[in-house]
Order: C-alpha cells, then structure tokens, then sequence
C-alpha cells in the first residue's frame, strides 16, 4: 500500500482496497459519475462526494510526493542530506511542511548570511551560541580581517548575528511552532488608508476593526483582502492582545537555541538577535503566510458555498415538457415575449408594451392570448427582473380574463439569461432572433427544465456566490464543473433533445463529441437506440462505456435504453425478465413482482449485489427524476411593493440565495428580504446550508421594513411575535448572531437577478443587532 492510498483511505474511513480501485479507475479515464453509479462492487460504493474528495487529495498528494523527490535530489546533490532530514522529509504531510524542511537547502541569492560565512564568520556565530559567558568584542577582534571583508568588530559581529539571525529563521520546527501560536492568538487589524476615507466609503466598517485571525469568516475576510487590493485598507496582523504581544513569540525562539538572559557577558547580544531574527525574517514570512492561510480557507468556503448554492438550483424542480410562454419584463423598452414548444423549439417571438410610457394594457393582454391560443401554451414564465410584478399583475389578468386558456404564471429567477443571450452558443442556437429577445426564450425555457437550461450559462454568471471575483479562479471553475457535472449524470439527459452545452456535462463527452452527436441527430434523425452512439463519427468503446448509461432514448427500439440500466447490465435484466417469465417490456414498472426478487439471486462474477440492487430499483421507476416535484410560491395578493409590507406579516416565498450569514427570500416585492442565521430556524444554525437551500418554498415572518434604504428582516420563527423576534431575541440566537456576525465588518454586496435592488451598505436606523449587522455585510460582488 503506497502512503498516497493509505493517507486518503484514513480520510475517507475507507479501505485501502476501495481507495485503490477508485485511483486505477481514475487514472483509466473513468468519471467520478460514471464509478459512483456504475463501479460500486470496485470501490465498495464510494459516492460521488466521497470521490471528488479523493480526487482532489489524490492530485495533492501527488503534486506533494513529486515535489518531495525533488527537494531530496536537490539537498543529495549539496552533500548535506543525512539521514535525520531525509526520515523528516518523507514525513512531511504537507507542502508547508516541505518547503519548512527545504528552506535552509534551497538555492537562494546571495545573503548577508552567506557573505559572513564566506568571510569565515561561522565559527564566531557558533561560539557565541554555544558560550554567552565570553565578551562578544572580544571573541570578535580575532575575525577582523580586512581582506576578506570584516573591516573592525562591528562588522565581525554583525556578520555572525545574520548567520545566526537566518539559522533560526530556516529552523523548520520552530516556524511551525510560531507559526501554530501566530494562527492561534494572532489578531488580524484593519485600518482606512489615510485620505482613503470617502472613496472606500463601503468598507467604512472596516476603517477600525480587530478580530482572532482564525475566527476571522469567509466572507468577511474576502471583503478585507478587496479593500486591501483597492488600496483602501491597511491589514496588519499582530502578535496577540496586551503590551507586549510578540514576547511570547520571541520566548519560543530563544528557547529553540537556549538562549536566556542570566547577566552573562553575551546574553544581551543574542537576545537583540533573537528580536531581530523574530521582526525581521520570521515575523515577516509568517505574516504572509498567515494571511494567504486565510485568504485560501475563505476561498474554500466561498467556492463550497457557491456550489452549494449552484447545486440547489440546478436541481430545482422542472416544470416539465409544456408549451411555455416566457416574459423578459421592462419598462420603457416593453416586455420580451416568446413562445417555446414543449421541446424548448422558438415558436414564436414578439415585443409588447403594456407598462409606462405607452401603457397598451389592454393590447399587450389579447396579444398574449393570441399567441397562447395558437400555440397551446400552458405556463408563462417570467423573469424576475425590473418590472417583474408589474408583469406578473398582467400575466394574472390575463388568466382572469381568459380562463378557457388553463394557463397558469410563475415568476423565475432569470439570472444569468443576459448573459446566455449574448454569448456565442445562443447566436449559434437562435441566430435569427434578437439578442434581447433570446431572454425571453431562456426564461421560459428555465422553468420547463431549468438544468438544461442553466447548463448554457457560465456558473459563475447565475449568481448565487459570495465574492466569486475574489476568489481563485481556476479552483471556482474547477469545482463548479465538478459540480455541473454531477448534476447533469444525477438526473441523465434525452439523447434526442440535449444541446451541445448539456451533452457536453454528459460522463465521457466532450465538446466535440457532443457536437457530433447533435449533428448526427440533424442529419440522420433522431436516435432509435444507444447502440447507434457507435455510427457517430469520433464516438468510440471508451465514451460509450462512460457515457451510456446516463444518456436516456425514451421510446426507443431498446426499452433499457430510457432507463439507467447501464448497456453492460443488460444481461442480467434479461436473466431476470427470463426467471420471471415477462418479456423486458413487462418486466419494467411491475413493482410487485420485482419487490418480491432476491437480488443475490442474480449476482455474477462482474455484476455484484449493488449493481443488481441499482437494477431493480431503476426497473421499478426506470428514468425517473431525482429532482423534487414542481411547486411554486404564491405571493399573497395585495403585496406587491415594499410600501405593502408590515411587521408581523406571514408571507410565502423561494429562497434566492444562501449565505454564510443567513438566507435571502424573494416575497414578490421587488427585493429580497434577509432571513439572518440568528432566526432561521427554532433551534441553533451553525451553517445556513442545514436548513434551507435555494429554490427551497418557506413561510416567512415581516420583522421590520426600511423603506429608504430598500431592507426587509425576515424570520422562520413563525410562532414567535414579531417585536420579540426583531429586539429580544434569545439567549442562544443573540450568541449566535454576535458569533456570525462582530461589531466591526465590512459591507458585502448581494448579487441576485439582473437590475434587481439589494440591501445597500448604510446602517439600518430601528434595525436591531445582528440583523442590521447582516444587512450592512450584505453587499458582495
């Protein structure tokens, strides 16, 4: 067993035997969707969490062993590897730990250090270490030596005190001792830039802030490395709290080399290289280092919570294949229409103007009805964007007055269809229509199916993020493919309706093949069967062993292939359709007669009792949806503005995103209200993604309304009165708020649905606490 499957198999709690099996898999080619559904006798049913995480440990650690093979060559070929550092080296976990180890052996410019032993310098560092109890001066005076560079005793001195002062900087166990201290008792300070005061105004919260560095959240250290990097803040780590902060720091150094004041003649030297060792190398490094940790643990947690976020919407119940009539709302410019088909095909486009100026209400209403008469429509969707209610108010009055239609409205989160209109997949995909008019087409498309739909948008354009700009880009990219991915294989896809962009998340597709196969499907029809995957150009054994079982043929020739019966299996539901007496047809949806099979019964040497277990499940319901039924919130009637709302209100609504800080909820007003973690739930919330996830329907209570700055406190504690919910909190929420959110944070910027408002950064006047706290960190980018 190799340390790399060992360490990640302790991780996972797993065997080395499953670990192993999942790396061979990987290296193979195979998916993490295609070996958490289809190789569970492999790896012992691994899931897809389980194996992204050893994924991206497995690249770690393998970046972390061929860094190690090269850091041990380069010390073997200085002659200094010996047996001590080698054991030490092997052992290192981490690249931290590596390159601490690697320090004082890597090839660096010339130091002050380096000139002094050069100058033969060492042996006056070393004697002075080893015995305090002599005169500095006097040791000195027999290393003056001119022709090498060491004019007086001073210059004597000051060499051994840098040979010295870079010893103990490069002593990788005490870099990690300080270094563990520093994150401990560390406190981070921020302070306005002087003159910085009025265009840094929206970090005005942060101009006198102080925090434990480690306790320091995601969120709000994003919005002080930004105003940092916009050169409005200053960020200053210190050593601790009291008067002397850094005494501790320079105690453990001393101690690492003995060095301790007993009124010896060189004690007072080197302990002024001791504070200089501490100040100006070690202090210097580790603030960095410090200050990157947290910058890249609140990366971490920023990306987690976007793909959290991400995933929630992507998985948001569709609402299935019905002619839909889609609304991009707007005022002066009018309201984009269009129509789309149940397949998602454009049967229709058009502009109207019922809205200020032009006011054609009654115009804008027969024209709808025209278009949903001639094309069957069903539901109308519209964006959730400027002039959204007021669309909404039409789209009601036109089922008011043509109630034969059936039709039914929703509105839908719409962002991202900006986006999606003017990029090069919709000018290929509508190039006849408008790019304003492609919105329409999105929006009605996302509430049919809103994963085929999204999965043509940039994830990090649908916003549901916290300060996605701020963050690694490469590593937000990485993760949210990840993400799409398994959304897409989870839920599988119609192999004769796919666009390029959904195909392409397919298990073993790529862009190319996906646009083969889309147009193979234009030139020869509709796929029959999965085994015609072959016939398409490119398309060979290896993506179609990944990529079958999640590409679904409903009414095909193969009755298997509209169900996640992978090909390879198909044997064993023949055997079982055999041992039953039923042809395959029969067999698939006949509950009581699979519910009474023992699946060992049909296990073999390569199909095990998982794969038959998944197999029958899937012949119960073959093809079905993993996604929640469609629902939708109704806004209460009579509510439509700000200006409508009171305190004590119960109000339904979709959750529009998910914070670290507590959950914003579209009531149908125009703007989100903040449900603050403190009152999310009856009971202690560490982390909002417990509870509630986007597109999650919940009842909500109006705590407090302000109306100048465009703010809505809600609370989910329904049953407890609104004055005593908004200023008398409990005990246990108030902790709990003053954890989330300190005195002092800077201003986040909530991105939601285009053009729509969000909480502003000034203070809430009447607002109590943390939620004012809340609404103040609520603006990120």
């Amino acid at each position: 067993m190799t340390p790399i499957i060992e360490t990640i198999s302790q991780e996972l709690a797993a065997r080395p035997a499953q670990v192993e099996a999942a790396v061979r898999l990987l290296d193979e080619g195979a998916t993490v969707p295609f070996i958490a559904r289809y190789r569970k006798e492999a790896t012992g049913g691994l899931d897809d969490i389980q194996l992204r995480h050893l994924e991206e440990r497995l690249g770690y650690l393998r970046e972390l062993s061929e860094r190690r093979t090269a850091v041990l060559k380069s010390i073997e070929e200085q002659g200094k590897l010996t047996a001590e550092l080698q054991t030490a080296i092997e052992a290192a976990d981490t690249k931290q730990r590596l390159e601490d180890l690697y320090l004082p052996f890597k090839p660096k410019r010339r130091t002050k250090a380096q000139i002094a032993r050069e100058a033969g310098l060492e042996p006056l560092a070393d004697a002075m270490l080893a015995d305090p109890s002599q005169s500095p001066e006097a040791l000195a005076a027999g290393f003056v030596d001119a022709g090498k560079g060491v004019a007086d005793v001073a210059a004597a001195l000051e060499g051994a005190r840098q040979i010295l002062m870079e010893r103990f900087a490069e002593d990788a166990e005490l870099a990690g001792r300080l270094r563990d201290h520093l994150w401990e008792q560390g406190i981070l300070v921020s302070t306005v830039v002087a003159g910085k005061e009025q265009e840094g105004n929206k970090f005005s919260d942060y101009f006198d802030y102080r925090e434990p560095i480690a306790r320091v959240p995601s969120h709000r250290a994003l919005a002080l490395f930004r105003g940092r990097n916009q050169g409005v803040l200053n960020l200053e780590l210190l050593a601790g709290e009291g008067e002397d902060p850094e005494a501790v720091c320079r105690g453990l150094v001393a101690a690492r080399f003995g060095v301790r004041d007993q009124g010896r003649p060189g004690d007072g030297w080197l302990l002024e290289t001791v504070r200089k060792a501490w100040r100006v190398k070690l202090f210097t490094r580790l603030d960095l280092e410090l200050k990157g940790r947290l910058l890249e643990s609140a990366e971490d947690e920023a990306i987690r919570v976007f793909g959290l976020n991400l995933k929630a919407l992507l998985l948001a119940a569709p609402a299935g294949r019905l002619p839909t009539l889609g609304l991009d709302p707007g005022l002066r410019t009018g309201v984009k229409v269009a129509v789309v088909d149940a397949t998602g095909k454009v049967a229709a486009t058009d502009t109207i103007y019922p809205h200020v100026p032009k006011n054609q209400w009654d115009a804008s209403i027969a024209r709808l009805a025209q278009l949903a008469r001639a094309h069957g429509v069903k539901l109308i969707s519209i964006g959730n964007g400027t002039a959204s209610r007021e669309t909404d108010k039409l789209a009601r009055d036109l089922i008011a007055r043509h109630p034969e239609l059936g039709l039914k409205s929703l509105v839908v989160n719409e962002a991202g269809a900006s986006v999606y209109s003017a990029s090069e997949f919709a000018s290929k995909e509508l190039p006849e229509l408008d790019v304003s008019l492609r919105g329409a087409v999105s929006i009605a498309r996302r509430l049919q199916d809103p994963l085929a739909e999204l999965v043509k948008i940039e994830p990090k354009a649908i916003g549901v993020g916290q300060y996605q700009h701020d963050v690694n880009q490469t590593r937000l990219a990485r993760t949210l493919d990840a993400v799409v991915e398994d959304c897409v294989n989870a839920v599988g896809v119609d192999l004769n309706t796919a666009s390029v962009p959904l195909l392409t998340q397919v298990s073993g597709l790529n862009r190319s093949l996906a646009e083969n196969i889309v147009a193979f499907r234009e030139a020869n029809g509709a796929f029959s069967s999965r085994k015609k995957l072959m016939a398409v150009p490119r398309f060979g054994d290896k993506a179609f062993q990944q990529s079958a079982g999640f590409l679904r043929v409903p009414d095909g020739e193969e009755p298997l292939d509209a169900s996640a019966v992978h090909p390879e299996a198909y044997p064993v539901v023949r055997r079982i359709a055999e041992f039953t007496g039923k042809d395959v047809r029969g067999l698939i949806g006949d509950t009581a007669t699979l519910r009474r099979l023992d699946p060992a019964a049909f296990t073999d040497e390569r199909f095990g009792l998982p794969t038959v277990k998944d197999i029958l499940a899937e012949l119960e319901k073959p093809g079905r949806d993993p996604r929640p039924e469609f629902k939708t919130a109704q806004f209460k009637e009579g509510v439509e503005t700000l200006k409508d709302l009171e305190p004590g209100m119960i109000l339904e609504g979709t959750v529009t995103n998910v914070t670290n800080f507590g959950a914003f909820v579209d009531i149908g007003v125009h703007q989100d209200g903040l449900v603050h973690i403190s009152v999310l739930s009856d009971r202690f919330v560490k982390d909002p993604h417990e509870v509630v996830k986007s597109g999650d329907l919940v009842k909500v209570k109006v705590l407090e309304v302000d109306l100048e700055r465009k703010r809505i406190a809600l609370s989910r504690r329904l049953d407890e009165p609104a004055e005593r919910t908004r200023s008398g909190r409990s005990e246990t929420a108030e902790r709990g708020a003053r954890q989330s959110q300190p005195k002092n944070t800077a201003p986040e910027k909530a991105r939601g649905g285009k053009e729509r408002n969000r909480p502003s950064s000034a203070p809430a006047s009447g607002m109590g606490g943390a939620l004012a706290d809340a609404f103040a960190k609520a603006r990120k980018s």
